[in-house]
């Protein structure tokens, strides 16, 4: 059994998440921005469907993607010196967000519901969740959101409606990261995918070791509360120097 937390209540310790299904932890809660932020600090996630309880995860092994480790094969390095596009930041996090949101081909519906659409563009006008974007002839053609606490790193969800434009968003976005010494990329569960672009899986007791180094890090300008997040030499064009 895993407990139904209250408003008030706090995370269990992620080592009493269940074995099966891999990482349930606890249900109920709410998606407010400091039960969020608490969570991620934590190493835990939500992840629920449409009409369920809220539900809270830490998987064990944790998927996790180092910048420097991104993996670029051929064919991608020559898209990504070749195919004209442009890379922004936060030029259109909630168009990402809901087209993230879109349920994918053969799929019936999407995790990302209503209320942690809600959830997400509350962090993104506070300043912790972020996109990345590919823009190809002035159009949105794919790109990536997640949140950021210090120097960690939470991805949430991708989207391509152009080939590879969501993996040329994933470089640039491991290349700035590790530019600002970024220790990890959260990419929570193991696929195919994140796996053929360098994420690898780690022990849950690693990643919460790690996690504790990154998040306290101070990511913000003297005298604001706003995170720094601004990609260098934004917006990234076709071909530029050091990327």
């Amino acid at each position: 059994m895993i407990p139904l937390l209250r408003a008030t209540d706090p995370f269990p310790a992620p080592n009493r998440a269940l074995k099966s299904p891999n990482g349930l932890l606890a249900a109920g809660a709410d998606l407010s921005p400091a039960r969020l932020l608490e969570a991620y600090r934590k190493g835990i996630f939500p992840w629920f469907s449409e009409g369920d309880p809220i539900l809270w995860w830490s998987p064990d092994p944790r998927m996790v993607l180092m910048p420097e480790d991104i993996r670029v094969s051929r064919s991608l390095s020559k898209v990504l010196r070749n195919r004209e596009y442009e890379i922004r930041s936060d030029s259109a996090f909630a168009e990402v967000a809901r087209a993230c949101a879109a349920p994918r081909h053969g799929a019936d519906g999407t995790w990302i519901t209503a209320s942690m659409l809600d959830a997400y563009l509350e962090l993104h006008r506070q300043g912790y969740a972020h996109s990345v974007e590919t823009w190809i002839d002035g159009a949105l053609a794919g790109g990536l959101y997640g949140v950021a606490i210090g120097r960690m790193f939470y991805g949430e969800s991708m989207f391509s409606r152009i080939a590879d434009a969501s993996k040329i968003a994933l470089v640039y976005l491991a290349r700035q990261l590790a530019r600002w010494n970024f220790g990890m990329i959260d990419c929570q569960m193991n696929t195919a995918h994140l796996a053929s672009l360098g994420a690898r899986e780690i022990p849950r007791y690693e990643f919460e070791k790690q996690l504790a180094k990154l998040v306290d890090y101070d990511m913000r300008d003297p005298g604001s509360d706003v995170p720094v997040w601004r990609f260098d030499f934004e917006p990234i064009r076709t071909g530029l120097a050091g990327y």
